[in-house]
C-alpha cells in the first residue's frame, strides 16, 4: 500500500510545505492523535489559530446550531444578523476612543490586502511602508510587503510597487529604536515622500520574523510619524489577536490605537475568518462594492467567532496567557543556565519565544533550533521555529491547555533542549 507521505507527494504541490509528517486523526485540546493512534501535545495551533484549543465544546455547539440553520447566503446577496452584530463587538472591543467599522473576510493575507485598499482609498495615497521581518501573506501585496525573501518572495517575479520597507528595532540585533526611527527619516528623505505614504503597516509582535515585540516608545513614535504626516498607522493583528498576548489586542500593551487593524487566525476557533476593523470614516472610504467576496464573513465562521469571543472572556484567557506565559519564560531560565545556546527568552503573554546561537561563535543557530524541534517531535511535543535567521522556536500552545499537559510538554521541551547539546 502507497504510503500517506508518497501520496502527499504524488498529488500535491512542493510548494505546500510541510513541517511534520504528522497525519491528523482527531484533536482536542492541545493534544492531537494520528492515523498511527500516536499522540502529541500541540505547540503551533494551527499557527496560532486555536488559541481556545481544539474543538472547544461551545465553538463547536455554536458550529453545529448554525449548521441546522443555513450554511451560506453571501452576506452581500442576503445578510445575516450574526455579521451585523459580530462587527459591533469587535467594533466594541478593539482599542481606539473613536467610532469604527469593520467588514469580514476569509484569510489573514486577505484582510491585509483589504487594508491597504482602504487606506489608499481613504488618503488618495499609494504607498506603503512595512519592515523587515515582517510577514503579512502570500498574496502579491502580502509577498510585498513581508520582510523576508525565502521562502515567501523568491521565483515569483515582480512585486507589487510602491512598497518599501524599514529595520524593525531588535536591539538584540543590534537595531535600535532610534535607529529603526532614524532609518525611517532617511527613508522619507531618499526613496518616498511622505505625503505619498497611504499607510505605515506593523506587527506589534512580529510572528514569522521571530516574535520581536515592537517596544512601546517605537509604536508612540509611529502613531506621532503618522499624525504628522496624515499616513495611517495599520496593526496586523493577525497572529497577535484574541488574548495570545495576555491582552485581546497587543496593541493594547501601548495605548496606542491604529486606525485600521487586521484579524484572523484565532478569531473563529478553527474555522477560516478575518476582519479588518478600523476607524468609520476611513472604513467608509471605499464605495458600495469596493469590499467584499463571495464567502466573507461566512455564518459558520461568524457562530465560531462569537463563541470564541465568550470563552475568552469567561473563562479569563487573558489573565490564563499571562500565567502561563510566566510559566513557560521561567521555565526557560532555569535551563538556560544549563544551555548557553539559549540567546534570548521572551514574549508578552503567551506569546513567547526562545532564540539560539551557537555556544561558540554566538551566531544565530538554525541548526540548533532545528535540533530541538525534531527531538521535541519524537518525543510527542509539536514545536515550530521561525525568524529570519530560522535560530527561534516559537510557543503556541492553546491558552485552554490543561495544567498536566503543559507541564508534561515543559519537561519535553527541557530535555530535547539538553540532548540537542549533544
Amino acid at each position: 500500500m502507497t504510503s500517506l507521505p508518497d501520496r502527499k507527494n504524488a498529488a500535491i504541490s512542493r510548494g505546500v510545505g510541510m513541517t511534520t509528517q504528522i497525519y491528523a486523526e482527531r484533536a482536542e485540546n492541545a493534544e492531537i492523535w494520528d492515523k498511527e493512534g500516536n499522540r502529541y501535545i500541540d505547540f503551533a495551533s494551527g499557527i496560532a489559530v486555536v488559541n481556545t484549543g481544539h474543538r472547544h465544546p461551545k465553538v463547536i455547539a455554536a458550529v453545529k446550531a448554525q449548521l441546522d440553520r443555513f450554511t451560506h447566503t453571501c452576506h452581500q446577496v442576503v445578510p445575516y444578523e450574526n455579521y451585523v452584530h459580530l462587527a459591533e463587538r469587535l467594533n466594541a472591543l478593539a482599542p481606539g476612543k473613536f467610532a469604527k467599522k469593520t467588514i469580514f473576510v476569509t484569510t489573514g493575507a486577505e484582510a491585509v490586502e483589504n487594508a491597504v485598499k482602504i487606506a489608499r482609498a481613504a488618503t488618495g495615497r499609494q504607498a506603503i511602508v512595512a519592515f523587515g521581518g515582517g510577514f503579512h501573506g502570500r498574496t502579491f501585496m502580502g509577498m510585498a510587503l513581508t520582510g523576508k525573501v525565502v521562502p515567501y518572495k523568491v521565483g515569483f517575479g515582480a512585486m507589487p510597487g510602491d512598497v518599501f520597507h524599514a529595520p524593525f528595532p531588535i536591539e538584540l540585533h543590534g537595531v535600535t529604536v532610534e535607529q529603526s526611527l532614524a532609518a525611517l527619516k532617511k527613508l522619507f528623505a531618499a526613496d518616498v515622500d511622505p505625503a505619498r505614504v497611504a499607510a505605515i503597516i506593523l506587527e506589534p509582535v512580529q510572528g514569522e520574523g521571530g516574535f520581536y515585540p515592537a517596544p512601546t516608545a517605537f509604536m508612540r513614535a509611529l502613531r506621532e510619524i503618522c499624525d504628522q504626516h496624515g499616513i495611517l498607522l495599520i496593526a496586523d493583528e493577525v497572529q497577535t489577536g484574541f488574548a495570545r498576548t495576555g491582552k485581546l489586542f497587543a496593541m493594547e500593551h501601548h495605548d496606542v490605537a491604529a486606525d485600521l487593524m487586521t484579524m484572523a487566525k484565532s478569531l473563529a476557533g478553527g474555522f477560516p475568518l478575518a476582519a479588518v476593523t478600523g476607524r468609520a470614516e476611513i472604513m467608509d472610504a471605499p464605495g458600495p462594492g469596493g469590499l467584499g467576496g463571495t464567502y466573507g464573513g461566512n455564518p459558520i465562521g461568524i457562530a465560531a467567532a462569537h463563541a470564541v469571543l465568550d470563552v475568552i472572556e469567561e473563562e479569563k484567557l487573558c489573565e490564563r496567557a499571562n500565567q502561563l506565559g510566566n510559566r513557560l519564560k521561567q521555565r526557560l531560565a532555569a535551563i538556560r543556565e544549563k544551555a548557553p545556546e539559549i540567546a534570548d527568552i521572551r514574549g508578552p503573554g503567551f506569546m513567547n519565544a526562545v532564540e539560539f546561537n551557537d555556544a561558540t561563535t554566538n551566531l544565530p543557530s538554525a541548526e540548533f533550533a532545528n535540533k530541538v524541534r525534531l527531538i521535541a517531535l519524537d518525543k510527542g511535543l509539536i514545536l515550530l521555529t521561525c525568524g529570519v535567521h530560522g535560530n527561534v522556536i516559537r510557543f503556541l500552545a492553546p491558552i485552554t491547555i490543561q495544567d498536566g499537559v503543559f507541564a508534561e510538554a515543559l519537561d519535553i521541551l527541557e530535555a530535547s533542549i539538553l540532548k540537542a547539546r549533544g
